[in-house]
């Protein structure tokens, strides 16, 4: 059993753990594709546990409640990513990025653009041009305070990069918010030098009630796929009351 804390600057609303950090942080020592599940809001700046057991990670708080808990993945899960913009699309779309001009958790770790170079991930994607709705990309390069003694970006941080893309795949397509991260299944293929660019990718998969999946992906300049995601977001509130 491990003790961890997540340090307010990894937040995602303002009191609670940014949810692609904490799922990374979650599944990053199990080997392969993950499941990771947020089962309630993730203190900060408190002690918490991580332990395996049987193959499943549980992260608990100091009361032995369940905050979150992770597994091996079945790789079949992972969505396969659409072709990745250009990187002049890709900047384009980050400037049609909603957050610009909405306060849409504007601290947040990975989304927020009032958090700095090297505090933050500024990671802001926004319409992709000739692509379908809901179709979002940004150009991001990670900064050097993310990376690991090799030069390398963090499982931690890719996970948190590839976050919110998919929450603002869903704002773009149907033109509201509010929803929380609830399961995130990933796969780090390759982690990539910080300090260059690289282009993140979600796409609306389907919405079943309260529940809305997206794809997300990080791809190198090449074409490289690096990562990928399959999220499942849960409304803060119906459907029907948040078209009202």
């Amino acid at each position: 059993m491990a003790k961890i804390v997540i340090p307010q600057q990894f937040c995602g609303p303002p009191n609670s753990g940014n949810g692609g950090y904490v799922c990374g942080v979650i599944a990053k020592d199990l080997e392969g594709p993950a499941t990771s599940v947020l089962r309630a809001r993730v203190p900060l700046d408190v002690s918490l546990d991580l332990r395996l057991e049987d193959g499943l990670m549980q992260l608990t708080d100091a009361e032995g409640g369940l905050v979150g808990k992770g597994h091996a993945a079945d790789p079949a899960l992972l969505p396969t990513p659409p072709e990745p913009p250009s990187l002049k699309f890709a900047q384009a779309a980050g400037e049609r990025y909603p957050g610009h001009d909405q306060r849409i958790h504007p601290t947040c770790f990975t989304c927020g653009p009032e958090r700095g170079e090297g505090d933050g991930l500024r990671v802001f994607p926004g319409q992709i041009e000739g692509a379908p709705e809901g179709h979002v990309a940004c150009a991001w390069t990670p900064d050097m305070a993310f990376a690991d003694a090799e030069g390398l970006v963090t499982t931690e941080v890719i996970w948190a990069a590839l976050d919110c893309p998919g929450f603002f795949a869903w704002v773009v397509k149907e033109g509201r918010h509010g929803a929380l991260l609830g399961t995130m299944t990933g796969e780090v293929l390759r982690r990539p030098p910080a300090g260059h660019e690289y282009i993140v990718m979600a796409w609306p998969l389907e919405r079943e009630g309260r529940k809305e999946t997206a794809g997300v992906a990080l791809f190198a300049m090449n074409g490289e796929l690096l990562a990928r995601a399959h999220q499942v977001w849960i409304m803060s509130v119906p459907p029907a009351q948040a078209a009202a």
